[in-house]
């Protein structure tokens, strides 16, 4: 089941036709990222923080 997520921002890298992300939170820290385009009816992938943080160091690791 998908948590209640708040705090949605949209992410500073969207492109500005609108393909973008957002990332929420869940009260238990889970980590929900969705994309805008679905107006919050499409599906959220769910990260526990240290999940998340990985995701981030991979990624940064790679731009770098």
């Amino acid at each position: 089941m998908t948590k209640n997520f708040y705090g949605w921002r949209k992410s500073p890298h969207s492109e500005p036709n609108g393909g973008c992300i957002e990332v929420g939170r869940a009260a238990d820290g889970t980590i929900g990222v969705r994309d805008t385009k679905r107006h919050g009816s499409g599906p959220t992938l769910e990260f526990t923080r240290e999940e998340w943080r990985a995701l981030l160091d991979r990624i940064r690791a790679h731009v770098a």
